[in-house]
């Protein structure tokens, strides 16, 4: 039977909330049942409902539907397009009708029928079923079902519609890029353009031309003026993806164009205004950066207005299957498969592995075992996995980087050359003025 998502039933009657649960439990994917409307903004904000049947009376010998009204109200301020039925068992019609006017989308009588009262309940949470199927199709991200990640998704679409500056971590493949384009998506910038930087890939000495942009002849190769990443992105998103890995010297300019909210060309003196939402990401701890004299204080402090962590994989193992079924369908349709389904050992697979490589790691393991497979159950043996066991320290130890392992190469190297910068450079296969820049990166 064809299910329409979630409904919230709050009543102040046991009795009343058991039948309705015995009644609609065929209808609906989860039922949430409560005796009193006072965390009714918890209980909204927790879960995402499709529906809710609210009671019009709560206090005992007052039934002028005042208190019914007051929830209506206090329901589509926090959640302005969820469907609302009103239920009351003194069949005053006037307050029903006041409570459509007032948004509610219909209204049920106490005692109720059955079969209209399901009517009903089917008929109001039909579109918003609809409706979050559409948004869910359009979103860039994949949020799986958890509390961290429901928690996430709430926050993201408080923060999604402010210009607040963001910074995103999480590991490699949670989808840190994945979620900058929801927030560009659900955000009032989303009809301007957004500009994606990997600042791991901008070289030391294009950095300013790549970002702010050159005019003609501002060297050799600039044979025409040329915007920059910042002018791009102007009354758009501008997404800084591994900021970590900016050098420090570099990081200077960076915080300039942000505090002054303008930017000057290569080999120009005029500032250029500009207006972007600005959304960083690394997978760096960017406050230890700091403490080692890495990471500029005030860059952070500027990039950083609000926070969004997005947890690994293995710490949310409730979401394994879900984006497993997600990538399924995907792939079956983008390879023209016929319908596939999870085995139970597949299942077990999927959730006793690791997954270091987090949804970037499940996403390739689906599309391999897709493409594979013929038959419309995907086996275990789909799913070469390594059954090496990690602990949990040596899931959650972070990985070095490449900046601190050619540090404690360059430490290494002056230790055994009594601080002999020629012999170092030479032992190193650079150049003094290299060694010179390192040291003077790595406050060494």
């Amino acid at each position: 039977m064809k299910k329409y998502g979630n409904i919230l039933i709050i009543d102040d009657n046991q009795g009343v909330l058991t039948a309705l649960q015995l009644l609609l439990k065929p209808y609906f994917n989860q039922i949430g049942l409560l005796p009193s409307p006072i965390t009714l903004p918890t209980v909204l904000r927790e879960d995402d409902w499709n529906i809710v049947l609210l009671d019009m009376n709560f206090t005992s010998g007052i039934n002028n539907g005042n208190e019914g009204l007051y929830w209506l109200h206090e329901i589509h301020r926090l959640r302005p397009s969820l469907p609302i039925v009103l239920f009351t068992a003194y069949a005053d019609i006037e307050l029903a009708v006041r409570g459509i006017k007032e948004g509610a989308t219909d209204f049920i009588v106490k005692p109720w029928d059955n079969q209209k009262l399901v009517d009903t309940l089917l008929k109001a949470a039909a579109p918003n079923k609809k409706a979050a199927l559409d948004a869910q199709e359009g979103s860039c991200m994949y949020w799986g079902t958890s509390p961290a990640m429901k928690h996430l998704r709430l926050l993201v679409e408080k923060v999604a519609a402010t210009d607040a500056n963001v910074l995103i971590t999480g590991e490699n493949g949670t989808g840190k890029e994945m979620l900058a384009r929801e927030l560009h998506r659900l955000s009032n910038r989303n009809k301007q353009p957004l500009i994606i930087v990997d600042m791991g890939a901008v070289t030391e000495t294009l950095f300013e031309s790549e970002l702010f942009g050159h005019v003609k002849g501002a060297f050799t190769d600039a044979r025409t003026d040329r915007p920059g990443k910042f002018e791009a992105a102007n009354h758009g998103t501008l997404f800084l993806d591994e900021i970590g890995n900016l050098p420090y010297h570099l990081q200077a300019k960076l915080l300039t164009a942000l505090q002054r909210r303008s930017i000057v060309r290569v080999g120009s003196n005029t500032p250029i205004s500009i207006n972007i939402r600005l959304v960083c990401a690394t997978n760096r701890d960017l406050p230890l950066m700091v403490r080692r004299g890495e990471f500029r204080e005030d860059l952070l402090y500027r990039i950083n207005t609000i926070h969004l962590e997005i947890p690994p994989l293995r710490k949310r193992p409730e979401d394994i299957l879900p984006l497993a079924k997600q990538f399924i369908a995907r792939f079956c349709k983008q390879y023209g498969k016929p319908e596939m389904q999870l085995s139970e050992t597949a299942c077990n697979r999927l959730e006793q592995h690791a997954w270091q490589g987090n949804i970037r790691e499940l996403e390739h393991a689906i599309e391999k075992a897709v493409i594979i497979s013929d038959g419309p159950m995907l086996p275990a043996e789909a799913f070469p996995l390594s059954r090496i066991s990690h602990t949990s320290e040596e899931k959650d130890a972070p990985t070095a980087t490449l900046e601190d392992m050619e540090k404690q190469m360059i430490r290494k190297a002056l230790s055994a050359c009594d601080g002999n910068l020629s012999a170092v450079a030479a032992q190193l296969g650079i150049t003094r003025q290299t060694l010179y820049n390192k040291m003077k990166k790595y406050g060494l």
